[in-house]
């Protein structure tokens, strides 16, 4: 009977079968999966598109990116989803297995990170999208190799390793002379802070990891620098497209990880050619990151991606935020005054400058309120990413009222956003409050006015058990950059980038971390300077 019709129907016929059936199954296992979700929970507010499997939501991600308008194109999308307003949890649900949820409401991210810790991790998927940058590391890791790659990364940020100073003074003291521009006396450059942070910070993280830096503020075109970047930037491409990245080509990519692996495995060959002995003779010297960690393991694969991982943590973010740090140090005038004048109190200034030891930036109140104003206002990974390893659900934002638990099954991309949640203007006092500063702005003061964040609604380290390890590292080196520029200048002036009238607030790049997307060009003045005279003279910097 079967074969009888089988041999009356065309070619033709036979693709309408097919397709018809094929249909059938997907509208079946559709009804299915969204009987599995109710059950779990309820829905979040849908983004809306209009192409299969959300091309054109994913298209206009990219071309967000490209122009550096990343957060308005997901706030505006977060927001309005579902044609509501103001919403904090949405989803775009585009297939069986392309449901991804967007949050930036502080239950939801407290619940990702601590509440249903085991529930959520970054996933095999993450672990493959990767595993060419970051290998088996912390950072793309769950379970047992996370777990094993803490322990053996936490001893390296012990406070007895990280309050020695010196390593962040010999650097500091390069970037102090580039930050005066150019040292002939009848002209000043402009210098755009971004470039020469990303570069000090490249110097000091490679120092201390592997006991020589990579000298990129002597020599810009470091190859290796270009390299990690472009390595970067291309695997938040990679990344942003999903499931649809098998189209992307890889070779430049994989070129620039060539670059990269070359570059450091000379270290690892050395350390490893080292003994047990000769590394437990180094420990009553100055031991690097790399020589401690020899030490418990001898696989230059871990030793490899344990590296990558804490350079791109700890380069990358501390250059970020000193980036901005110090271009909105430039457009305040009266917070660098009340920020020098305490630093002239408790350490001197100019000639009478002592530099700063680990009590002095733990204990300097407007120091630490500048630093956390940055770190809110800007935070190092504004996004963030976790899949869900089992079917479970997040506590709200689902239902008619979005505060229903959403139904989450194993698999699903959740992303989040700090820099959403930490602007949110919901989260703060409003306007009648006392202790009530815009939300939208960077104002340090609200630090030392008697207001703190709720808990959960100001996380720049993470937290939880993933919690940053590098945290006091990246703090005091922030802290002690700062203090020992401050002490050399004593004016910062914000000057517009190529081509612009007037100073704007700065492009946000949004990739692996967030980096700025532009110039940001200021002038260094030690007292006695005078801007007004030297304006004419002004050349910006290469």
């Amino acid at each position: 009977m079967i074969e009888e019709l089988l041999t009356g129907i065309t070619s033709g016929q036979a693709i309408l079968w097919s397709l018809g059936i094929f249909t059938v199954l997907l509208i079946f296992r559709r009804i299915q999966t969204q009987i599995q979700l109710s059950r779990l929970g309820a829905s979040a507010p849908k983004i809306s598109f209009r192409l299969p499997y959300a091309l054109d939501f994913i298209y206009k991600g990219q071309i967000a990116s490209k122009s550096n308008t990343d957060l308005e194109f997901w706030r505006d999308s977060i927001l309005s989803a579902g044609g509501r307003t103001n919403v904090k949890t949405a989803e775009v649900d585009a297939g069986i297995s392309t449901r991804a949820i967007m949050t930036s409401d502080p239950e939801n991210i407290k619940a990702l990170l601590t509440g249903q810790f085991a529930d959520y991790g970054k996933g095999e998927p993450f672990h493959k999208e990767w595993k060419e940058f970051l290998g088996d590391s912390i950072f793309a890791t769950d379970g047992e190799m996370w777990s094993r790659s803490r322990q053996l990364i936490r001893p390296m940020f012990a406070r007895d390793r990280i309050v020695d100073t010196e390593i962040f003074e010999k650097h500091v003291q390069k970037l102090i002379p580039l930050l005066g521009g150019s040292q002939s006396p009848s002209r000043s450059k402009v210098v755009d802070v971004g470039s020469l942070f990303f570069r000090y910070t490249l110097d000091a993280a490679t120092d201390y990891l592997l006991g020589q830096g990579t000298d990129s503020l002597d020599n810009p075109a470091t190859g290796f620098a270009e390299a990690f970047r472009y390595v970067q930037q291309r695997q938040a491409e990679l990344f942003r497209f999903g499931v649809f990245n098998f189209a992307m080509s890889r070779k430049e990519f994989r070129r620039n990880l060539k670059i990269m692996d070359q570059f450091i495995q000379p270290y690892i060959e050395t350390v490893l050619s080292l003994s047990t002995d000769e590394l437990d003779q180094k420990l009553s010297k100055r031991q690097t990151f790399l020589d401690a960690l020899a030490r418990f393991t001898r696989d230059p694969r871990v030793l490899r991606d344990q590296l990558v991982a804490v350079l791109l943590a700890g380069r990358d973010t501390t250059a970020g935020t000193l980036s901005f740090c110090l271009f909105e140090l430039s457009r305040n005038p009266e917070v660098v005054a009340k920020l020098r004048k305490e630093i002239r109190e408790r350490l001197g200034v100019g000639a009478d400058a002592q530099k700063p030891e680990y009590t002095d930036l733990k204990e300097m109140k407007y120091l630490n309120a500048v630093i956390n104003e940055t770190m809110r206002f800007y935070p190092v990974v504004p996004f963030n990413v976790r899949y869900s390893l089992r079917d479970t659900t997040l506590p709200r934002g689902g239902g008619p009222d979005c505060r229903d638990p959403v139904g989450v099954r194993a698999h699903t991309r959740i992303i989040y956003s700090t820099m959403l949640m930490q602007r949110d203007p919901d989260l703060y006092d409003g306007p009648d409050s006392k202790n009530y500063f815009d939300p939208g702005k960077w104002i340090p003061e609200r630090w030392v006015s008697g207001w703190s964040p709720r808990p959960w609604q100001f996380i720049p380290f993470n937290g939880g058990p993933r919690i940053c390890i590098g945290q006091q590292f990246a703090t005091i080196e922030m802290g002690y950059t700062i203090i020992r520029i401050l002490q050399a200048y004593e004016r910062i002036i914000a000057l517009p980038v190529s081509g612009k009238d007037r100073v704007e607030d700065p492009v946000l790049r949004f990739e692996v971390t967030l980096s700025p997307g532009s110039e940001l060009n200021c002038v260094f003045l030690k007292e006695g300077e005078d801007f007004t005279r030297l304006e004419s003279k002004v050349d910006v910097a290469a």
